[in-house]
């Protein structure tokens, strides 16, 4: 096996010799970095949900919620690879406080116009690209940060606790927001969400710049902007499974336009329920989230087995006969999708050369929230044309098909590479 090709087999295998899980926890920085990471994750979720609420408050169609979803998440595909090239050559707490405060302004906007009752859909839809643009560039920028607080020595441990923190952060905001929208209405959620900038950016601006570890930064030039793409494509493993986060992201993260759509339609009990469907899920995702950061890595096959799980359980939440089994299966949903989202971002990110990692994140989670906003026009048309259950049985054996298809396809690389020994 060559030299690079074990590197790579060997950087997402369960090492026998790691840090435990919390050693990362006994820096200063990191135990900031991981409350900002989590009150950030909060906050801009947060703000999706209150936006697709409104949206559907506004409009009266899951459809045009499936829409909002799609311009939070679709310029993350065009702004994506370019985020990942200034990721790589500026300061990342530069980036990440610059990004902060665009986010604050926005929810601050919102709150005032929705307080206003002047708000209109169009104006909704403006905030989602301007969110996913600021999303797109901060997001790579988080997710490389952590190599600067950590250093080298407990960067596995970090990873893995840092995407647990974001993948929970991404559970709990929209639970969060869906209480605050039920108790106050949407400004409420849009006010609460730019105080938690507000303290974000406090705790980026008390990160001690002198206890970090700066990478160089990535040489100028053109090739640059396509160095991410060359990187990944030369690794086909690496390439897999961020196929694999992409097609679960069109598939499986449909949450706010299906759990919409079940409190709506098919329950019958408005906001409340929809509330209630969030906070359950993120409980279910404080549990992946535990259970992700004990594991730390679980290599490609528990990867894919988590995927495939991630499916199946959206599918059996909706066959449940009555609202106490869907709800309690929600539980099993969350908990599922942080086991999956964990292990495949720590997974991607640690098989990266620091000197790229940057850009190649800024593949991945673009290709992820990206996925995330095909899939809600995806399930806003299936639950218009064929219901609300057969929208999410469909995105199930989708999501539950694409880990099969990949994981036959890594098997058969992973043969490939042992006859070429």
């Amino acid at each position: 096996m060559s030299t690079d090709r074990q590197r790579a087999h060997e950087s997402i295998e369960p090492a026998k010799r790691q840090p435990r899980w919390y050693h990362p926890l006994t820096q200063y920085n990191y135990r900031l970095f991981l409350a900002m990471q989590l009150a950030g994750s909060v906050g801009v979720w947060m703000q999706r949900l209150a936006q697709d609420w409104l949206v559907l408050q506004l409009t009266g169609s899951p459809a045009a919620v499936g829409v909002a979803v799609a311009l939070q998440f679709l310029p993350m595909l065009v702004v994506g690879p370019l985020s990942g090239l200034v990721v790589d050559l500026f300061p990342k707490r530069r980036i990440m406080m610059v990004c902060q405060s665009v986010i604050i302004l926005l929810a601050l906007g919102l709150a005032a116009w929705v307080a206003s009752g002047t708000i209109t859909v169009w104006a909704v839809y403006a905030s989602c690209i301007a969110l996913g643009i600021t999303s797109a560039i901060d997001g790579p920028a988080r997710q490389v940060f952590v190599n600067e607080v950590v250093g080298d020595t407990y960067l596995r441990a970090a990873i893995g606790l840092n995407n647990a923190l974001a993948q929970l952060g991404a559970m709990a905001g929209p639970a969060l927001s869906g209480v605050l929208i039920a108790q106050a209405g949407p400004a409420a959620a849009f006010a609460a969400n730019s105080a938690v900038g507000l303290l974000v950016l406090g705790l980026v601006a008390a990160v001690r710049t002198g206890e970090l570890h700066p990478s160089a930064p990535a040489e100028r030039g053109r090739g640059q902007l396509l160095a991410g793409f060359r990187y990944v494509r030369d690794r086909p493993r690496l390439l897999l499974l961020i196929v694999l986060a992409g097609l679960l992201g069109a598939f499986g993260m449909n949450g706010p336009v299906v759990l919409a759509a079940f409190a709506d339609r098919v329950w019958h009990n408005g906001v409340e329920g929809f509330g209630l469907f969030n906070t359950v899920s993120a409980v279910g995702a404080l549990g992946g989230a535990l259970l992700a950061a004990r594991l730390k890595n679980m290599g490609r096959k528990g990867i894919v087995a988590a995927a495939g799980l991630f499916g199946l359980s959206q599918l059996v939440a909706a066959l449940m006969p009555n609202l106490v089994l869907f709800t309690a299966m929600l539980v099993v949903v969350g908990l599922m999708t942080l086991l999956f989202l964990t292990s495949a971002g720590t997974a991607v990110q640690l098989e990266a050369d620091p000197s790229i990692r940057g850009r190649v994140m800024a593949l991945y989670l673009p290709l992820l929230l990206g996925g995330h906003a095909c899939g809600g026009l995806l399930a806003g048309w299936l639950t218009e044309q064929f219901g609300v259950r057969a929208g999410l049985v469909a995105t199930g054996a989708l999501g539950m098909l694409s880990a099969a298809v990949i994981g036959a396809l890594l098997w058969w690389h992973g043969r490939r590479s042992v006859s070429h020994m």
